[in-house]
């Protein structure tokens, strides 16, 4: 008996009802010519619409009052233009997308897959092209700004010093927190900044950064603008007023004896190591270290005898280790610094007897022939209550701050790396003492350098060969566009920097004088 094996079934040909071409069978006895003749599924869609477009701020308008950005052809315009469609809700959104037009014709084209059952068990699918018109609309913020009434809040930061280095800081975490994109405007004044907000809660969030990265405290007040009496509403202007602590890196201060005893027994003339959201200060006589935040601060508040500005430079004579004697209760004891017995002189003195005895911090750091920063007690005027209180036997000469490693000439021609800023009118040139010394105080403190992004400058790069008797070593870390560079020169000076798209990979260790 054979046996018939049964062969692939075979699909039967109709013809259409309308035009009578062959098609395959399906429920609607049609071709799909003739079904899109007969049925527009995109009907009740329509084919254009208006998008408005702020171009002060560069924002579209969301109704029914929101503004948002929203790039060409980024996700957010995409969602804006689908939203704008009504229809959409009877059929089914397939797929869609941009199609391209002139960046300036102010034309978006949407290209729309749409699917729609026209009868049982038949489903259409259909592509159009949705036209919007960009059409320009001033935003509620822009139109404040032109007509002059652009701020509702303001907030003034202020510090009662002789110099900007504070804000030189201040700037430099404001660009790495991305705390400005709120602002309406900066306008820098005598003593400090103004930044000012269209809501008081971009305001309120400012001051709450100011708080968590300085010592600082503020108050507040407000100025009825207008008042609607029908519908009991009032249109204030709100100024919070930030005042940051008078004192600031490297500046000697002196401490009540309350304080003093409160702070673990530390001595009453001490050194302002570093300002954070507190105040680190160090005892030269003893290398001890604490902290004070700004509301113990304020509670007892105290000016600086000296700031950076008025330090003079010393010549180390001779140096030897000191006994520190601890007691019970004392506070923290730095391990990085070393306390000695120096014997300096003034530079403008030497050739001299005249001589000047203290005790330093920096014993791990100074060297006989070193040059110093100190503040010279012996023959300043100063007037402090609490300095008078003290007994004259503890009163030292001088209070030595830091070491000085190079001239600023040179320092300034051997720096690789360079700062953004916030593209206010200040002079951030090499004619800029603060400037200057804040980019040493960046070089020498590593702690204050993890706080601040810093990027190469490209120009000082192209001169490294010219340099090569400066004993520099020069250790490169491509990882994308990122580069960790060491500079080796003479005092030691080291300091790593990176490029400006991205974020540390590795951290490089080396090894240096600084603390």
């Amino acid at each position: 008996m054979d046996y018939i094996t049964p062969g692939a079934p075979t699909v039967g040909v109709i013809l259409c009802c309308d035009c009578g071409a062959a098609i395959q069978p399906n429920p609607t006895n049609r071709c799909i010519a003739c079904l899109r003749a007969r049925n527009d599924i995109s009907e009740g869609i329509p084919k254009q619409g208006n998008l408005h477009f702020c171009k002060g701020c560069e924002r579209y308008l969301e109704p029914p009052s929101t503004w948002v950005f929203a790039p060409l052809e980024s996700k957010e315009l995409l969602r804006l233009c689908l939203k704008k469609l009504k229809g959409l809700n009877k059929v089914r959104l397939v797929d869609a997308g941009f199609a391209w037009t002139e960046p300036h014709s102010k034309r978006i084209k949407v290209k729309l897959s749409v699917q729609k059952e026209i009868q049982e068990g038949a489903v259409l699918q259909q592509d159009f092209i949705v036209e919007f018109l960009v059409t320009g609309q001033m935003c509620d913020d822009c139109h404040r700004v032109e007509a002059k009434d652009y701020w509702q809040a303001v907030v003034q930061v202020r510090q009662k010093t002789d110099h900007k280095r504070t804000f030189y800081y201040l700037e430099q975490l404001i660009l790495k927190h991305r705390a400005h994109e709120k602002t309406l405007g900066i306008k820098p004044v005598h003593e400090g900044l103004d930044f000012f907000y269209s809501f008081e809660p971009y305001a309120r969030k400012l001051l709450d950064f100011f708080s968590s990265v300085v010592p600082c405290r503020w108050t507040q007040s407000k100025k009825l603008i207008s008042h609607d009496i029908h519908s009991n509403t009032y249109n204030y202007k709100h100024t919070f007023s930030v005042e940051i602590v008078p004192v600031c890196k490297d500046s000697v201060v002196c401490l009540s004896s309350k304080m003093a005893h409160q702070l673990g027994g530390i001595g009453q003339i001490c050194i302002v190591h570093r300002i954070t959201n507190v105040i680190c200060l160090i005892d030269p006589n003893t290398a001890q270290m604490a902290e004070l935040n700004s509301s113990t601060y304020w509670k007892a508040p105290f000016r600086a005898l000296c700031t950076s500005k008025k330090l003079i430079e010393f010549i180390v004579m001779d140096i030897s280790e000191a006994e520190v004697k601890r007691f019970k209760g004392q506070g923290h004891i730095s391990t990085k610094h070393q306390v000695a017995e120096v014997w300096v002189q003034r530079e403008s003195e030497l050739g001299t007897d005249n001589m000047l005895f203290c005790r330093t911090h920096l014993g791990h750091l100074l060297h006989p022939g070193d040059t110093v920063l100190g503040f010279d007690m012996s023959t300043s005027n100063v007037n402090d209550d609490n300095i008078d209180k003290m007994n004259a036997d503890h009163v030292p000469d001088v209070v030595l701050v830091k070491k000085v490693y190079a001239d600023k000439a040179t320092r300034n021609r051997r720096r690789r790396f360079k700062l953004r800023h916030l593209g206010l009118d200040d002079d951030t040139n090499s004619q800029n003492k603060d400037y200057i010394d804040f980019l040493e105080d960046l070089e020498e403190d590593q702690q204050l350098r993890h706080n601040v992004n810093i990027y190469r400058d490209a120009n000082k790069l192209q001169n490294t060969d010219t340099e090569s008797e400066a004993g520099q070593q020069w250790a490169w870390d491509w990882q994308g566009s990122l580069i960790h560079t060491a500079v080796l020169v003479p005092g030691r000076v080291i300091y790593p920097y990176l490029t400006a798209s991205s974020q540390p990979t590795r951290q490089m260790a080396f090894s240096g004088d600084y603390a």
